[in-house]
C-alpha cells in the first residue's frame, strides 16, 4: 500500500507539473503581454492617474471620494476603477517617494485615503456575482515586512466581487501568516511584494506556507512590480503564478485552482 501511495504521489506531481508548464505558465505570459485589462467601458486615461496621485496627497478622504464618484458617474465600472485608476495611482505615489518628491508620511496618508475610497465604494456597491467562484476561499496578504498594502486591498476586493470568499491580512508577521494558513482552508494564497529587499525571503515563506497548509494542493500567487517586470520570477520563488493586475489574476487563479482540483481527483 505504501508503494502504491508513493507511486500515486509521483504521478500526481508529474501530471500537475505538466499541466502547470503546459497551460498555466503560457497563460501567465499572455496575461503579462496584454497592455490593457479586458474592461474597456469608459476607459481611464493616463492623465487621470497623473491628476489623482497629487490629489490624494493634498485633500481629505471625503474630497477624494467626491472626485472618484464623478468618475463612476460617467460609466466607469467598479473593477475598472480599482484596476485601471486606483492601483496605478498607488504605484505612482510609491514612485513619488522613490524620487524624493514627497516623504514616507505623505505617501502613507495618500494610500490611506485611497484605501478609504475603496472601502466606501465597495460598501455602496455590493458584489453581484457572489456564487460565480464556487465558494473558493482565498487569503491575500502583503509580504511580511512590507510597509504598504494597497495592492492587497484592491485584489481582495476584486476577488470578493467575483464571488470568492476572501480573507485579508495587512502587514502580517511571518508566524501569523503561517498560522492563518495552517489553521484555515484556502484554495489560494496571494502575496503582494512591494519591496525588493523582501524578495530573498519570499521563497522560504512560500515553502513554509505549502508545508503547513490545510489544503495540500493550495495555489500560491505573487504580485507586485517585480513580477510585472519579470513574470518568470514567480516560478523561481516557488509560486504557481502571477498576473499584471487584479482582473488578470482572477483568470489565472481560476485556472490554477481548476488544474489543482482536477489533478487531485485523478491522483
Amino acid at each position: 500500500m505504501s508503494a502504491f501511495r508513493a507511486l500515486a504521489t509521483v504521478d500526481y506531481d508529474r501530471s500537475l507539473s505538466m499541466l502547470i508548464e503546459g497551460e498555466i505558465i503560457p497563460r501567465l505570459m499572455i496575461a503579462h503581454s496584454l497592455d490593457k485589462p479586458v474592461i474597456e467601458i469608459a476607459a481611464i486615461d493616463e492623465t487621470e492617474i497623473a491628476a489623482l496621485a497629487p490629489l490624494a496627497l493634498a485633500v481629505d478622504a471625503d474630497a477624494l471620494l467626491a472626485h472618484i464618484e464623478a468618475i463612476l458617474a460617467r460609466g466607469v465600472t467598479i473593477d475598472a476603477l480599482m484596476v485601471d485608476l486606483l492601483a496605478p495611482t498607488a504605484r505612482l505615489l510609491g514612485q513619488f517617494w522613490e524620487d524624493d518628491r514627497c516623504d514616507f508620511v505623505d505617501v502613507t496618508m495618500g494610500l490611506w485615503r485611497l484605501q478609504e475610497v475603496v472601502h466606501e465604494i465597495a460598501a455602496r456597491c455590493p458584489a453581484d456575482r457572489m456564487l460565480s467562484a464556487g465558494g473558493h476561499r482565498a487569503l491575500f496578504a502583503s509580504m511580511p515586512g512590507d510597509q504598504h498594502n494597497f495592492g492587497t486591498v484592491v485584489v481582495d476586493e476584486v476577488f470578493r466581487r467575483d464571488g470568492w470568499v476572501t480573507d485579508r491580512m495587512s502587514g502580517p508577521q511571518t508566524p501569523d501568516l503561517i498560522k492563518r494558513v495552517g489553521d484555515q482552508w484556502f484554495d489560494l494564497v496571494g502575496l503582494t511584494v512591494s519591496c525588493d529587499a523582501h524578495l530573498e525571503s519570499l521563497t522560504s515563506v512560500i515553502a513554509a506556507l505549502r508545508n503547513v497548509s490545510k489544503n495540500r494542493c493550495v495555489c500560491i500567487m505573487v504580485g507586485g512590480r517585480l513580477f510585472s517586470a519579470d513574470p518568470w520570477l514567480a516560478v523561481k520563488v516557488g509560486a504557481d503564478g502571477t498576473a499584471t493586475d487584479a482582473i488578470s489574476a482572477l483568470n489565472v487563479a481560476a485556472d490554477l485552482v481548476r488544474v489543482r482540483e482536477s489533478a487531485a481527483l485523478e491522483a
